[in-house]
C-alpha cells in the first residue's frame, strides 16, 4: 500500500482532522521527547480502532497505541508507522452497581479519581496521581502507596490481532510487578472493569487522595517533563537507593538528568533526546553494577528509531 492510499483510508475511517502526519511525538509524551510518526491517528469509537487495526494488521503497517504518553520514550529518529491515540473518545465511566465501574481505556486516571470519590467509592486513592491513562496503568499494572492495579480489576475487554473484542478475567492478565500479559501481546485494551470499596465518609477518601498527592509533590520532580519512574524496582533492592549511594543524583548527559529530588526518576531538563536519555540509562546500569553488582532494568517503554 502507498502511503497516499494508507492516509485516504485512515482519514475515511477517522475522518481527516482526526489523521496527522510527520507528528511531532514531543508533543504527546510526559517526556517531551521524541521525533515525528508517519501517521498519527485518533480513533473516534471502538468500531473505528477496530476497522484501523484490521486495515494495518492486513497490510503489514507497523503502529503503537498510546494514551497520555506518560511511560514512553520515542526515539529522535521518530515511528516508523502509525501512531494511534486513545484520547477524549475513549474518557468514559460506567457505575454498573454499589462497587463496580467500568472505565475505558483513555480516561485519565485523576479524573477518574475526582469522580469516584464523589461517589463515595474508596481503593482508588493509589492511583490518582499517577500521570497516565486507565489503559497505560492496567497494561503495565501501575501502582503507588500499597496498591496496585491487579488488586482492583476484575476483567478488562481488548482488541485482538484481528480487530475482534475479548474479555480477559483478572487472572487471564498475568499481572505481576510492572507488568502484565498485555506487554506481551498485541492486545490493545478498551475497558476495564474495577471493583471498588464504599466509604461514606467521601471527606476521607480526598483526604487520603491529598496525602498522596502532597507526598508524590515533595518526593517526586513533578515540575520537570518526566516518564514517571525510570527504572524498576529490585526483588531484593531499592533502584533509587542504590542509585544515589552512587552518587548520582543530578549527573547529566546532554539534557537528561538523574532528578536531584528522586534518583529514580530522569528528567527531561529541557532539550534532553532520547540519545541523552538512552545514554544516561546505560551510565547509570553500569555505574549500579559496579558497586553493587545489581543489575537494574528500565521501567520506560522505549519505541520508534
Amino acid at each position: 500500500m502507498s502511503q497516499n492510499d494508507l492516509l485516504e483510508k485512515l482519514k475515511d475511517i477517522a475522518g481527516e482532522s482526526q489523521v496527522r502526519t510527520d507528528e511531532p511525538m514531543s508533543s504527546h509524551t510526559t517526556f517531551r521527547i521524541g521525533g515525528t510518526a508517519d501517521y498519527f491517528v485518533m480513533p473516534s469509537s471502538v468500531e473505528e480502532l477496530q476497522t484501523i487495526i484490521r486495515l494495518l494488521k492486513k497490510s503489514d503497517i507497523n503502529y503503537y497505541v498510546i494514551g497520555n504518553g506518560s511511560n514512553l520514550l520515542v526515539g529522535d529518529k521518530g515511528f516508523r508507522g502509525v501512531i494511534i491515540q486513545l484520547s477524549d473518545a475513549f474518557d468514559e465511566v460506567e457505575y454498573i452497581d454499589d462497587v463496580t465501574v467500568k472505565a475505558m481505556s483513555g480516561m485519565k486516571l485523576s479524573r477518574l479519581g475526582n469522580r469516584l470519590s464523589d461517589k463515595g467509592l474508596a481503593g482508588f486513592e493509589f492511583a490518582t496521581g499517577i500521570p497516565g491513562t486507565i489503559g497505560g496503568a492496567v497494561r503495565m499494572n501501575a501502582g503507588a502507596y500499597g496498591g496496585e492495579f491487579k488488586d482492583i480489576v476484575i476483567s478488562t475487554k481488548c482488541i485482538d490481532i484481528t480487530g475482534n473484542i475479548i474479555e480477559l478475567a483478572n487472572k487471564e492478565q498475568n499481572f505481576s510487578y510492572r507488568h502484565s500479559a498485555f506487554m506481551n501481546n498485541n492486545l490493545i485494551i478498551i475497558q476495564s472493569k474495577l471493583m471498588l470499596d464504599i466509604q461514606e465518609n467521601q471527606d476521607e477518601i480526598k483526604q487520603k487522595m491529598d496525602e498522596n498527592l502532597n507526598a508524590r509533590k515533595s518526593k517526586q520532580p513533578i515540575n520537570m517533563p518526566n516518564a514517571g519512574s525510570t527504572f524498576k524496582r529490585g526483588s531484593d533492592f531499592i533502584t533509587a537507593k542504590l542509585i544515589d549511594e552512587c552518587g548520582l543524583k543530578g549527573y547529566t548527559i546532554g539534557g537528561a538528568q538523574i532528578s536531584d529530588v528522586h534518583a529514580g526518576f530522569v528528567v527531561n531538563t529541557g532539550n534532553a533526546t532520547a540519545e541523552d536519555v538512552l545514554s544516561l540509562v546505560d551510565y547509570v546500569k553500569n555505574k549500579v553494577y559496579e558497586k553493587f553488582k545489581k543489575e537494574i532494568q528500565l521501567e520506560v517503554e522505549v519505541i520508534g528509531e
